[in-house]
């Protein structure tokens, strides 16, 4: 989509400078721009006619006929003119049909990349400082959704965020990152490249002014994007209180689906999925159990999880000392000296052989030397064990 094609430069300034009236938040435009069409309609409207809208004292209509474009208006403009990004609007078609259907969408989304039908999506978050096991969870997770033709929706932070983004882009399928900054100011810093990544078959969006910064208010707000955009919101791994868990209430609040996965009962990370399960969140062990819930959207997204299934149960060819590794290992990571001792082998013999089986994707390797086995391997593993 090339920059600014969806409206007109002088079409995109009434919006902005309707945006900026004080007193005119995400609630208000929506009402507006349903009666009288778009924010130009809205302008040549007479104050007596403003004021017949729900919200608009006779303050606010005068105030928003003499709201001058402001200078903040004008640098947002011309910075938008000489970047790469795109601007959609609620009036746009391609604006994200799920998203309107919430009680206060943004009145125009900055897009870096191609949003693409927007009626397919399902959003995975969780911990910024998520566990080994989490982020693997993840990473597969949203491999699969990806792979069966739906996007995966995240927030590009750090932790299962970035494990969601990575296991689509692995899967060569689309995803799409909430930004709680402008599109100039990614943040964490660390994931610009991922951000770049994205863009290249997916989007990057957000509602924020181009340089926004990273304002702590910034993020519970962009959640109800997250969750507002999908047909339904995965958290792996939360604390009790965590802006995952604001996501999940949103999404339950805009009547999406609501899933969560399970996690040991001694992490803390596990709490706040676990308390959602508490309060119905439907718990999912394989990604089937998220398609479940979903039969049309499969029906219309490539269907993959027959396929996925089959890879699922092709177990690669495995060296007598990768058999006995994968023995000793399980879904939570085990020190790299605990498996000297319980296998009994040597130091760096051990080493050489859990290196290739992590170039096989085996194994995961958590920071501390610290490993545990890959989901799709521990599956096959008690698969034979119940044999």
């Amino acid at each position: 989509m090339d920059p600014l094609a969806s409206e007109s430069l002088n079409s995109l300034t009434a919006w902005f400078r309707l945006r900026s009236v004080p007193g005119v938040g995400n609630y208000l435009f929506k009402r507006l721009v349903d009666r009288f069409g778009s924010p130009d309609e809205v302008f040549q409207a007479a104050i007596e006619v403003l004021q017949s809208v729900d919200g608009v004292s006779r303050r606010l209509a005068v105030a928003i006929k003499a709201h001058p474009l402001t200078e903040a208006v004008k640098k947002e403009l011309a910075l938008l003119k000489r970047s790469a990004y795109s601007i959609i609007t609620m009036n746009d078609p391609d604006y994200p049909g799920l998203l309107l259907e919430i009680p206060d969408p943004p009145p125009f989304l900055y897009v870096y990349g191609d949003l693409g039908d927007g009626m397919h999506n399902i959003a995975v978050v969780g911990s910024r400082s998520a566990t080994a096991y989490g982020r693997a969870t993840a990473r597969k997770l949203c491999s699969e959704i990806a792979s069966a033709g739906f996007t995966v929706v995240s927030g590009l932070a750090l932790g299962i965020d970035t494990a969601a983004h990575e296991g689509a882009l692995a899967a060569g399928g689309k995803t799409i990152a909430v930004l709680g900054t402008g599109l100039d100011q990614v943040y964490p810093a660390a994931n610009r490249h991922l951000c770049h990544q994205i863009a290249r078959s997916g989007a990057v969006i957000t509602e924020f002014p181009l340089k926004a910064g990273p304002d702590a208010h910034h993020f519970p707000v962009r959640n109800r994007i997250i969750s507002g955009i999908s047909l339904g919101t995965v958290v792996v791994e939360a604390a009790r209180k965590s802006g995952s868990l604001i996501t999940a209430r949103l999404a339950a609040e805009q009547n999406r689906e609501v899933f969560a996965v399970p996690g040991s009962v001694h992490s803390t990370k596990s709490v706040g999925t676990h308390f959602l399960i508490k309060q119905g969140a439907k718990l999912v062990e394989t990604v089937d159990d998220i398609f479940e819930e979903f039969p049309t959207a499969v029906t219309h997204a490539t269907a993959g999880s027959s396929t996925l299934g089959t890879e699922r149960s092709q177990d690669p060819l495995l060296s007598a000392e990768e058999r006995r590794v994968i023995s000793a290992l399980g879904p939570y990571p085990i020190h790299i000296d605990a498996l000297v001792r319980s296998l009994d082998m040597d130091a760096g013999k051990l080493s050489a052989v859990l290196m290739q089986m992590e170039l096989k994707g085996l194994v995961v390797q958590a920071p501390g030397k610290m490993f545990l086995i890959e989901s799709d391997t521990l599956n096959s593993v008690n698969e034979k064990r119940q044999g």
